[in-house]
Protein backbone atom coordinates (compact mmCIF):
# COMPACT_ATOMS: atom_id res chain seq x y z
CA UNK A 1 0.00 0.00 0.00
CA UNK A 2 2.84 2.30 0.89
CA UNK A 3 4.57 1.58 -2.45
CA UNK A 4 1.36 2.36 -4.38
CA UNK A 5 1.02 5.68 -2.55
CA UNK A 6 4.60 6.63 -3.45
CA UNK A 7 4.05 5.83 -7.15
CA UNK A 8 0.84 7.86 -7.14
CA UNK A 9 2.60 10.77 -5.45
CA UNK A 10 5.43 10.78 -8.02
CA UNK A 11 2.98 10.70 -10.91
CA UNK A 12 1.06 13.62 -9.39
CA UNK A 13 4.26 15.58 -8.88
CA UNK A 14 5.33 14.95 -12.49
CA UNK A 15 1.95 16.17 -13.80
CA UNK A 16 2.19 19.34 -11.69
CA UNK A 17 5.69 20.06 -13.01
CA UNK A 18 4.53 19.70 -16.62
CA UNK A 19 1.52 21.95 -16.01
CA UNK A 20 3.76 24.59 -14.41
CA UNK A 21 6.03 24.93 -17.45
CA UNK A 22 3.77 27.37 -19.37
CA UNK A 23 3.46 29.51 -16.24
CA UNK A 24 7.22 29.66 -15.82
CA UNK A 25 7.63 30.59 -19.48
CA UNK A 26 5.19 33.46 -19.03
CA UNK A 27 7.18 35.04 -16.19
CA UNK A 28 9.12 38.18 -17.17
CA UNK A 29 12.82 37.78 -17.95
CA UNK A 30 15.20 38.67 -15.16
CA UNK A 31 17.44 41.69 -15.67
CA UNK A 32 20.56 39.57 -16.16
CA UNK A 33 18.95 37.82 -19.14
CA UNK A 34 17.33 40.97 -20.57
CA UNK A 35 17.12 41.57 -23.45
CA UNK A 36 16.43 38.26 -25.18
CA UNK A 37 14.80 39.86 -28.23
CA UNK A 38 14.83 43.23 -30.07
CA UNK A 39 14.12 46.35 -28.01
CA UNK A 40 12.15 49.20 -29.58
CA UNK A 41 12.85 52.85 -28.82
CA UNK A 42 9.90 55.03 -29.78
CA UNK A 43 10.96 58.55 -30.78
CA UNK A 44 7.80 60.70 -30.65
CA UNK A 45 9.12 63.03 -33.36
CA UNK A 46 10.18 62.80 -36.99
CA UNK A 47 13.70 61.82 -38.11
CA UNK A 48 16.33 64.55 -38.10
CA UNK A 49 15.57 66.12 -34.73
CA UNK A 50 17.81 66.04 -31.69
CA UNK A 51 15.85 63.20 -30.08
CA UNK A 52 16.14 61.03 -33.17
CA UNK A 53 19.87 61.72 -33.54
CA UNK A 54 20.75 60.98 -29.91
CA UNK A 55 18.38 58.00 -29.57
CA UNK A 56 20.22 56.34 -32.44
CA UNK A 57 23.60 57.00 -30.80
CA UNK A 58 22.56 55.56 -27.44
CA UNK A 59 20.58 52.73 -29.03
CA UNK A 60 23.61 51.66 -31.06
CA UNK A 61 25.72 51.54 -27.90
CA UNK A 62 23.18 49.40 -26.04
CA UNK A 63 22.87 47.12 -29.06
CA UNK A 64 26.62 46.51 -29.04
CA UNK A 65 26.64 45.89 -25.29
CA UNK A 66 23.69 43.49 -25.16
CA UNK A 67 23.88 41.76 -28.53
CA UNK A 68 20.23 42.51 -29.29
CA UNK A 69 18.89 45.03 -31.84
CA UNK A 70 17.63 48.38 -30.52
CA UNK A 71 15.16 49.51 -33.16
CA UNK A 72 14.26 53.20 -33.52
CA UNK A 73 10.59 53.84 -34.33
CA UNK A 74 9.65 57.41 -35.24
CA UNK A 75 6.02 58.17 -34.32
CA UNK A 76 5.60 61.94 -34.79
CA UNK A 77 2.50 64.05 -34.26
CA UNK A 78 0.62 66.19 -31.74
CA UNK A 79 3.74 67.54 -30.03
CA UNK A 80 4.92 64.02 -29.28
CA UNK A 81 1.63 62.78 -27.86
CA UNK A 82 1.03 60.12 -30.54
CA UNK A 83 4.34 58.42 -29.78
CA UNK A 84 3.85 58.69 -26.03
CA UNK A 85 0.43 57.04 -26.19
CA UNK A 86 1.88 54.21 -28.28
CA UNK A 87 4.40 53.49 -25.52
CA UNK A 88 1.78 53.86 -22.81
CA UNK A 89 -0.33 51.14 -24.44
CA UNK A 90 2.60 48.76 -24.95
CA UNK A 91 3.48 45.93 -22.53
CA UNK A 92 5.53 47.15 -19.56
CA UNK A 93 8.17 44.47 -20.09
CA UNK A 94 11.25 46.57 -20.86
CA UNK A 95 11.09 45.93 -24.61
CA UNK A 96 9.45 49.24 -25.55
CA UNK A 97 11.32 52.37 -24.49
CA UNK A 98 10.49 56.02 -25.09
CA UNK A 99 12.73 58.91 -26.01
CA UNK A 100 11.54 61.33 -23.33
CA UNK A 101 11.88 65.00 -24.17
CA UNK A 102 11.06 68.44 -22.84
CA UNK A 103 7.82 68.30 -24.83
CA UNK A 104 6.66 64.85 -23.74
CA UNK A 105 7.66 65.00 -20.09
CA UNK A 106 7.75 68.67 -19.10
CA UNK A 107 5.67 70.92 -21.34
CA UNK A 108 2.69 68.96 -22.69
CA UNK A 109 1.08 68.58 -19.28
CA UNK A 110 0.87 72.40 -19.16
CA UNK A 111 -0.06 72.95 -22.82
CA UNK A 112 -2.90 70.42 -23.19
CA UNK A 113 -5.99 70.03 -21.04
CA UNK A 114 -6.01 66.28 -21.57
CA UNK A 115 -2.93 64.90 -23.33
CA UNK A 116 -4.07 61.36 -22.55
CA UNK A 117 -1.20 60.54 -20.22
CA UNK A 118 0.46 61.67 -17.02
CA UNK A 119 4.25 61.76 -17.42
CA UNK A 120 4.84 61.05 -13.72
CA UNK A 121 2.19 58.38 -13.14
CA UNK A 122 2.56 56.54 -16.45
CA UNK A 123 6.32 56.63 -17.05
CA UNK A 124 9.66 56.55 -15.32
CA UNK A 125 12.81 58.17 -16.66
CA UNK A 126 15.67 55.65 -16.52
CA UNK A 127 18.52 57.72 -17.90
CA UNK A 128 19.38 61.25 -19.00
CA UNK A 129 21.08 61.76 -22.36
CA UNK A 130 21.74 65.46 -21.98
CA UNK A 131 20.56 69.04 -21.58
CA UNK A 132 20.81 71.94 -24.00
CA UNK A 133 19.21 75.14 -25.18
CA UNK A 134 17.87 76.48 -28.46
CA UNK A 135 19.04 78.81 -31.19
CA UNK A 136 16.81 81.41 -32.77
CA UNK A 137 17.73 80.97 -36.43
CA UNK A 138 17.03 82.84 -39.66
CA UNK A 139 18.20 81.97 -43.19
CA UNK A 140 21.69 83.23 -43.98
CA UNK A 141 20.24 85.53 -46.63
CA UNK A 142 17.80 87.06 -44.13
CA UNK A 143 17.89 90.86 -43.73
CA UNK A 144 17.97 90.34 -39.94
CA UNK A 145 21.58 90.26 -38.80
CA UNK A 146 20.85 90.39 -35.07
CA UNK A 147 18.08 89.82 -32.56
CA UNK A 148 17.68 93.60 -32.31
CA UNK A 149 17.06 93.77 -36.08
CA UNK A 150 14.34 91.11 -35.88
CA UNK A 151 12.58 92.77 -32.96
CA UNK A 152 12.81 96.24 -34.49
CA UNK A 153 11.06 95.00 -37.64
CA UNK A 154 8.42 93.16 -35.60
CA UNK A 155 7.66 96.31 -33.59
CA UNK A 156 7.31 98.37 -36.74
CA UNK A 157 5.22 95.70 -38.50
CA UNK A 158 2.95 93.96 -35.97
CA UNK A 159 1.81 90.51 -37.06
CA UNK A 160 3.94 90.48 -40.23
CA UNK A 161 6.54 87.95 -39.01
CA UNK A 162 5.86 84.21 -38.79
CA UNK A 163 7.84 81.67 -36.81
CA UNK A 164 7.74 77.93 -37.17
CA UNK A 165 7.60 75.30 -34.45
CA UNK A 166 7.41 71.52 -34.28
CA UNK A 167 7.50 70.85 -30.53
CA UNK A 168 7.28 72.70 -27.23
CA UNK A 169 11.01 73.46 -27.19
CA UNK A 170 10.60 75.40 -30.44
CA UNK A 171 7.24 77.02 -29.69
CA UNK A 172 7.60 78.23 -26.12
CA UNK A 173 10.87 80.24 -26.44
CA UNK A 174 9.47 82.07 -29.50
CA UNK A 175 6.31 82.96 -27.59
CA UNK A 176 8.26 84.02 -24.49
CA UNK A 177 10.50 86.25 -26.60
CA UNK A 178 7.46 87.92 -28.16
CA UNK A 179 5.99 88.69 -24.73
CA UNK A 180 9.26 89.98 -23.32
CA UNK A 181 9.95 92.14 -26.40
CA UNK A 182 6.37 93.38 -26.60
CA UNK A 183 5.88 92.30 -30.22
CA UNK A 184 3.28 90.32 -32.13
CA UNK A 185 4.16 87.48 -34.45
CA UNK A 186 2.37 84.38 -35.66
CA UNK A 187 3.38 80.79 -34.94
CA UNK A 188 2.92 78.07 -37.57
CA UNK A 189 2.91 74.44 -36.43
CA UNK A 190 4.75 71.68 -38.31
CA UNK A 191 4.63 67.92 -37.85
CA UNK A 192 8.28 67.48 -38.80
CA UNK A 193 11.37 69.64 -38.46
CA UNK A 194 12.28 69.02 -42.11
CA UNK A 195 9.12 70.76 -43.30
CA UNK A 196 9.86 73.72 -41.04
CA UNK A 197 13.39 74.08 -42.48
CA UNK A 198 11.97 74.00 -46.01
CA UNK A 199 9.48 76.77 -45.23
CA UNK A 200 12.14 78.83 -43.49
CA UNK A 201 14.29 78.82 -46.61
CA UNK A 202 11.26 79.39 -48.86
CA UNK A 203 10.28 82.49 -46.86
CA UNK A 204 6.94 81.20 -45.53
CA UNK A 205 8.32 81.67 -42.02
CA UNK A 206 11.01 84.16 -41.06
CA UNK A 207 12.57 82.52 -38.01
CA UNK A 208 12.30 79.61 -35.61
CA UNK A 209 13.82 78.33 -32.40
CA UNK A 210 15.64 75.02 -32.81
CA UNK A 211 17.67 73.14 -30.22
CA UNK A 212 21.41 73.23 -30.78
CA UNK A 213 21.67 69.55 -31.70
CA UNK A 214 19.06 69.69 -34.47
CA UNK A 215 20.26 73.08 -35.73
CA UNK A 216 23.91 72.19 -35.96
CA UNK A 217 23.88 70.74 -39.48
CA UNK A 218 22.13 73.78 -40.97
CA UNK A 219 24.37 76.23 -39.11
CA UNK A 220 27.60 74.44 -40.06
CA UNK A 221 26.42 74.26 -43.69
CA UNK A 222 25.91 78.05 -43.53
CA UNK A 223 22.24 77.74 -44.44
CA UNK A 224 20.94 79.09 -41.14
CA UNK A 225 22.24 81.98 -39.04
CA UNK A 226 21.76 81.86 -35.25
CA UNK A 227 20.85 85.25 -33.80
CA UNK A 228 20.65 84.19 -30.16
CA UNK A 229 20.85 81.16 -27.88
CA UNK A 230 18.61 80.38 -24.92
CA UNK A 231 21.38 79.14 -22.60
CA UNK A 232 22.35 81.01 -19.44
CA UNK A 233 25.80 81.65 -20.93
CA UNK A 234 27.21 81.61 -24.44
CA UNK A 235 28.01 78.16 -25.76
CA UNK A 236 31.76 77.43 -26.02
CA UNK A 237 31.02 75.92 -29.43
CA UNK A 238 29.34 79.14 -30.63
CA UNK A 239 31.05 81.95 -28.69
CA UNK A 240 29.92 84.64 -31.15
CA UNK A 241 26.23 83.91 -30.66
CA UNK A 242 24.79 86.08 -27.87
CA UNK A 243 22.31 84.78 -25.31
CA UNK A 244 18.73 85.99 -25.09
CA UNK A 245 19.56 87.06 -21.54
CA UNK A 246 22.02 89.64 -22.87
CA UNK A 247 19.02 91.49 -24.30
CA UNK A 248 16.35 90.28 -21.87
CA UNK A 249 17.66 89.50 -18.38
CA UNK A 250 16.52 86.19 -16.88
CA UNK A 251 15.37 84.85 -20.27
CA UNK A 252 16.85 81.34 -20.16
CA UNK A 253 15.19 78.30 -21.67
CA UNK A 254 16.78 74.87 -21.48
CA UNK A 255 15.45 71.38 -22.10
CA UNK A 256 16.48 67.77 -21.84
CA UNK A 257 16.56 64.41 -23.64
CA UNK A 258 16.16 61.17 -21.72
CA UNK A 259 14.94 57.59 -21.95
CA UNK A 260 11.77 56.44 -20.17
CA UNK A 261 9.81 53.21 -19.76
CA UNK A 262 6.24 52.47 -18.69
CA UNK A 263 6.02 52.84 -14.91
CA UNK A 264 5.15 49.17 -14.35
CA UNK A 265 8.29 47.83 -16.04
CA UNK A 266 10.37 45.49 -13.82
CA UNK A 267 12.63 47.37 -11.43
CA UNK A 268 15.63 45.21 -12.30
CA UNK A 269 15.30 46.15 -15.97
CA UNK A 270 14.97 49.84 -15.09
CA UNK A 271 18.22 49.57 -13.16
CA UNK A 272 19.92 47.75 -16.04
CA UNK A 273 18.81 50.47 -18.46
CA UNK A 274 20.04 53.19 -16.11
CA UNK A 275 23.47 51.56 -16.03
CA UNK A 276 23.61 51.14 -19.80
CA UNK A 277 22.51 54.72 -20.56
CA UNK A 278 24.99 56.21 -18.09
CA UNK A 279 27.73 54.09 -19.66
CA UNK A 280 26.67 55.17 -23.14
CA UNK A 281 26.61 58.94 -22.61
CA UNK A 282 29.98 58.86 -20.84
CA UNK A 283 31.68 56.47 -23.26
CA UNK A 284 34.51 58.44 -24.92
CA UNK A 285 33.16 58.48 -28.48
CA UNK A 286 29.52 59.29 -27.63
CA UNK A 287 30.43 61.81 -24.93
CA UNK A 288 32.67 63.64 -27.38
CA UNK A 289 29.88 63.83 -29.95
CA UNK A 290 27.27 64.91 -27.41
CA UNK A 291 29.40 67.69 -25.94
CA UNK A 292 31.62 68.87 -28.81
CA UNK A 293 29.32 68.26 -31.76
CA UNK A 294 25.78 68.60 -30.42
CA UNK A 295 26.37 71.04 -27.53
CA UNK A 296 24.60 68.74 -25.08
CA UNK A 297 25.58 68.42 -21.42
CA UNK A 298 25.24 64.80 -20.22
CA UNK A 299 24.63 63.93 -16.56
CA UNK A 300 25.19 60.64 -14.77
CA UNK A 301 22.02 60.20 -12.68
CA UNK A 302 20.70 57.22 -10.75
CA UNK A 303 17.00 56.35 -10.89
CA UNK A 304 16.05 58.55 -7.93
CA UNK A 305 17.93 61.50 -9.42
CA UNK A 306 16.26 60.89 -12.78
CA UNK A 307 12.84 61.15 -11.13
CA UNK A 308 13.86 64.34 -9.34
CA UNK A 309 15.18 65.87 -12.59
CA UNK A 310 11.98 64.91 -14.43
CA UNK A 311 9.80 66.65 -11.81
CA UNK A 312 12.03 69.74 -11.76
CA UNK A 313 11.79 70.09 -15.56
CA UNK A 314 7.98 69.90 -15.38
CA UNK A 315 7.87 72.69 -12.82
CA UNK A 316 10.30 74.84 -14.81
CA UNK A 317 8.41 74.45 -18.07
CA UNK A 318 5.15 75.22 -16.30
CA UNK A 319 6.64 78.63 -15.56
CA UNK A 320 7.84 79.05 -19.15
CA UNK A 321 4.38 78.27 -20.51
CA UNK A 322 2.84 80.73 -18.05
CA UNK A 323 5.16 83.53 -19.21
CA UNK A 324 4.42 82.63 -22.85
CA UNK A 325 0.67 82.90 -22.05
CA UNK A 326 -0.11 79.77 -24.02
CA UNK A 327 -3.67 78.66 -23.34
CA UNK A 328 -4.00 74.88 -22.89
CA UNK A 329 -5.68 73.24 -25.87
Amino acid sequence: MHRQNMVSFRRSLRRRSILALPLLAALPARAESWPTKPVHIVVPFAPGGSGDITARLVGKYMEEKTGQPFVIENKPGANGIIGVLAVKSSPADGYTLMLATTSTNAANIHMYKNPGYDPEKDFEVVGLIGESGAFLVVPTDSPYKSLADLIAYAKANPGKLNFGYFNASSQVPSEVLGKKAGVEWQGIAYKAIGNAWNDLYAGAIQFMCVDLTAARGQVVANKARPLAVSLAERSPLYPNVPTFAESFPDFVSTGFLAVAVPKAAPQEIKQRLNTLINEAVFSPEINKRLTQEFALTPHKLDLAQCAEKDRAERAKWGEYVKVARIEPQ
